[in-house]
């Protein structure tokens, strides 16, 4: 799946240690999209070079485009989704061209009619 919208805020980094004793990290990040109704989504970030480069490279405040599959488990009869991050990179739809202003300038001698 894939969504576009805006960083409004980085969660704390996480971390821990498998049963099998292998290291992890996770960052999540909130995301608004221009919808009207259901328009804020919670990501996760999974892996220590996919939280490197997502620090790295998106900050607060950008318009991003994300890949993501949708995740869910089940631990004691309770069931738990969560939105992953597979792909995160600048949309080309969120880029604010500034247009130059065009300033016409009239003489005395130069008369609009």
């Amino acid at each position: 799946m894939k969504i576009t919208g805006t960083i409004t805020k980085v969660l704390p980094l996480q971390s821990g240690t498998t049963a099998a004793g292998k290291d992890w990290q996770k960052a999540g990040f909130l995301l608004e999209t221009t919808e009207t109704y259901n328009n804020l989504y919670c990501f996760d970030v999974f892996g220590e070079e996919k939280v490197q480069n997502f620090n790295k490279y998106n900050k607060v405040g950008d318009v991003v485009d994300v890949d993501f599959n949708v995740k869910t488990n089940e631990w004691k009869d309770k069931y738990f989704t969560s939105l992953d991050a597979w792909k995160i990179f600048k949309s080309a739809n969120g880029v604010t061209v500034n247009e130059p202003e065009v300033v016409e300038h009239i003489g005395k001698d130069d008369l609009p009619f």
